[in-house]
């Protein structure tokens, strides 16, 4: 099986340099321009099925995707970025100042750090590895997934066997990433991180 990750595009979050975690916020203007060209990047792959957080940014990035390749979308919790407890919602900079020390600790990579009243690292983790590898399981010989850059780094690195501190720590918005699912559970990473489909915007 074929699995593509696809980043969802620019929220109005991202876009403010505020913290967004599982809050639902749209796209902003940007993001719905990545996610058209995502979308017709996608066209021509062989996409079977396309997957979703339901969270909006990353629901109305698949949306178009699916639209363009005349699928539905199947949305399932587990897709959801990390929850990143008190720090949603406030700006990245205000929790720079006020939690320097935590957020050095969340881009190192620690995999037993966890965010005040939200989620640890190791629970993204294993949430990441179980949905990816679930979707790799199902009847579809190539399948589109659209999350967020937390969940979708934490899985394939969990399935490539790396380390939560390993490079690389981010992933754009609307990158493409490929992943081949071969037999007895080899996982192989054929593209990461692809940007090249937003040159024009």
């Amino acid at each position: 099986m074929i699995l593509y990750c696809i980043r969802h595009g620019e929220s109005t979050y991202n876009a403010e340099g505020r913290i967004q975690g599982q809050s639902d916020v749209p796209l902003s203007e940007l993001g719905w321009r990545q996610g058209r060209a995502a979308a017709r990047a996608m066209v021509g792959r062989g996409v079977e099925a396309v997957f979703a957080s339901p969270l909006k940014r990353a629901k109305y990035t698949a949306d178009m995707v699916a639209e363009a390749l005349d699928l539905d979308v199947q949305t399932d919790e587990r897709l959801k970025e990390v929850d990143c407890g008190v720090f949603q919602d406030r700006m990245r900079q205000e929790i720079l100042r006020e939690y320097a020390g935590m957020i050095e600790q969340w881009r190192s990579g620690r995999p037993d750090f966890a965010f005040p009243q939200g989620e640890s690292r190791q629970s993204i983790i294993r949430r990441g590895h179980e949905v990816l590898d679930e979707i790799s399981k199902t009847p579809y010989e190539t399948v589109a997934v659209v999350s967020h850059g937390g969940l979708l780094l934490a899985g394939i690195k969990s399935l490539l066997g790396l380390r939560p501190t390993d490079q690389p720590l981010s992933m754009a918005n609307t990158s493409i990433s490929k992943l081949q699912f071969g037999p007895d559970n080899q996982v192989e990473l054929l593209e990461f991180d692809r940007t090249d489909h937003l040159n024009d915007i």
